[in-house]
């Protein structure tokens, strides 16, 4: 199961260690931290208790995006409500979820610093918010036990040898893949003045959340970035230039 654990801004290095104890225990064992306070440090040594070979394997990146450019699907955990709705799911069913597309493609679940969790602009990133639900009035999870709770359901899947694998015949777009079209869409739309760069409000984070409902797939997004350089008011300007860019990575294998 290819399954990634993603931690960004983790600000005490005993947790990191502690989440890969909970990762081994489980059978995971990709670890990718975002801008770590400290990594390595002794604490995350003596924390994981016998996953210092996965330590040793934890990859450092300095972006999310980096984190997740190889990714095709991808759960943001957060506690805190949001003003603009997520679609949002439950440990078990985002387990189900995340090995049913890890048969297509590296999947990720993302956690964020210990006191403040994800921003918006990480869930930005992701198809779907998870949530671990917990008594009213209290929600005090440690960041190892909530990536337990998650590497426990995944467990669980691969011991009831569950098939979950949805019928693709194409992947889901990846991440670098998502990154490029929302450049193309925000800078098509404001080139034909639907959106206004100094008053954007959140139409880009709004159309962000209409395409991870979507889910588009590989060949949806070179089909909607075709559609954008046929639309765009400077790709007229600049035929050949355009023409050639879809032409590398344009609508191959449709």
């Amino acid at each position: 199961m290819s399954v990634r654990i993603v931690l960004v801004g983790t600000t005490h290095p005993g947790n990191i260690g502690a989440v890969a104890r909970a990762m081994k225990n489980m059978g995971l064992d990709d670890l990718v931290l975002v801008n770590p306070r400290q990594f390595p440090h002794a604490d995350s040594t003596a924390r994981a208790s016998g996953a210092e070979d996965l330590l040793h394997a934890t990859r450092v990146e300095r972006r999310l995006d980096d984190a997740l450019a190889d990714c095709v699907y991808v759960a943001g955990a957060s506690a805190r409500s949001r003003t603009i709705g997520w679609p949002t799911s439950l440990p078990r069913e985002c387990a189900a979820r995340l090995k049913a597309e890890s048969a297509h493609g590296v999947a990720a679940v993302v956690f964020g610093p210990e006191k403040s969790g994800l921003t918006n602009e990480d869930l930005d990133r992701c198809h779907t918010l998870l949530t671990i639900p917990t008594v009213p009035g209290f929600s005090s999870l440690n960041l190892a036990m909530a990536v337990q709770i998650v590497c426990y359901e995944l467990r669980m899947l691969e011991v009831q040898d569950v098939t979950a694998t949805l019928p693709r015949d194409v992947p889901l777009a990846s991440g670098d893949d998502l990154e490029r079209f929302y450049a193309h869409l925000e800078q098509v739309l404001t080139s034909g003045g639907f959106l206004d760069p100094d008053n954007p409000r959140q139409l880009m984070r709004r159309l962000r959340r209409l395409f991870a409902r979507a889910e588009p797939d590989q060949n949806e997004i070179n089909i909607l970035r075709g559609i954008l350089v046929a639309l765009d008011p400077a790709a007229a300007k600049a035929p050949a230039k355009q023409s050639g860019e879809m032409g590398k990575g344009g609508l191959q294998g449709q």
